[in-house]
Parts: C-alpha cells; structure tokens; sequence
C-alpha cells in the first residue's frame, strides 16, 4: 500500500523575516512562527498521523515541538530533512543566494552541498518510509529544497525549473509514495 505523505515547511523563522537564507544554520521561530506552528499543530494532530519526521536543524524541531507538544504522536528528528547547506553563503541576504542557485543543482556550494545531494538524501528518507510506513500517513516538517526534491522524485519535477521558480508557501502539500517506490514508477533516479 502507498504511504500518504503530508509536508509543511518550518514556521517562519526570524531569518525569514529579515530576508536572510538560513541554509545550513539552526535558525529560530519568530514570534508569529511561533504562532504558526501553533496553528500547524491544530490543523494536523488529528489528521490520521501515524508519525512525524523533521529536519533535525532547530528551525524544524521547535516549529514539530510547538505544533506536537502533549500528543501522543510520534516525532524523529531525521537529517536527511535538512535544507540545503549553503556553506559560506549560509546566513546571506536572500536575494543574494537567489542569484547563485541555479549554479549549484550539482556542483557544491562552497564548504555545503548540493541541490543534487539534498534530492538524495530526500531519496534515501523516502525508500525507508517505502519499506516501513506502508498504508499510513505521514507528516514531513522541513524547508523548500525539501519540497523541491519531493516534487522531483514524486512529480518529476525538474529542480532546474524549481530552483529559479519563487517558492510559494500554503498550509501543507499532499504526496502519494507508491508500493514499491522507486520500481513501481521509475522515479527515484538520482544523479551526482
């Protein structure tokens, strides 16, 4: 049976705020991100979650422990969720970073990683919840090259197209993992 997977990003984060990419560092909640994991929470802790998986980077972990905090649903940090790593472009204004994204879908950032490897590490996370959480519904708490690898690998999406594309934030996406993901479409390839 396929897995059904739900993904909302992290709640708005200070660095968000003020136009900064947080990339690799921990980040933090705003006050209003505070508030929207709080709403985070109401809209998914009775939606059939069999178990929540977040980036272990704080951003993440403070937005799943706001939204999760006194129920009885599961929450694994897991750092195969984690945003991109910017290297010595983490922490730099966003627009400056925009300019430099489509140059790293596989070549590194300088000292981080690549758009690529974030896709695999996606992938590897997927393959476990393939074999392990069949017929259940899962949340995923992470950032947008997240997103973005989940649209390629699920969607066959292109991250060329999605790297350059504004990212637009909504309460939470949808994705269907089919039994036997990634034999049972052909996805899943990952190159790099």
């Amino acid at each position: 049976m396929a897995v059904d997977i739900v993904f909302e990003t992290h709640s708005l984060t200070e660095d968000n705020e003020r136009g900064i990419a947080t990339g690799g560092l921990p980040g933090r909640l705003s006050a209003a991100g505070r508030r929207l994991a709080a709403e985070l929470g109401e809209r998914r802790r009775n939606d059939g979650l069999a178990a929540v998986f977040v980036s272990d980077l704080h951003r993440a972990v403070e937005t799943a422990r706001l939204a999760f905090a006194g129920t009885t649903v599961p929450v694994h940090r897991d750092p195969r969720l984690r945003e991109c790593d910017y290297g010595t472009l983490n922490g730099s204004p966003v627009a400056d970073l925009a300019g430099h994204r489509s140059r790293h879908i596989d070549t590194p950032f300088p000292g981080g990683q690549s758009y690529r490897q974030v896709i695999g590490a996606t992938a590897d996370l997927l393959r476990d919840l393939a074999a392990s959480r069949s017929g259940q519904r899962v949340l995923l708490i992470s950032h947008s090259a997240n997103k973005w690898a989940l649209d390629c690998l699920l969607h066959g999406a292109s991250i060329e197209e999605l790297v350059d594309a504004p990212f637009g934030w909504r309460e939470g996406w949808h994705y269907t993992l089919p039994d036997g993901w990634p034999a049972a479409t052909g996805a899943g390839r990952v190159d790099g």
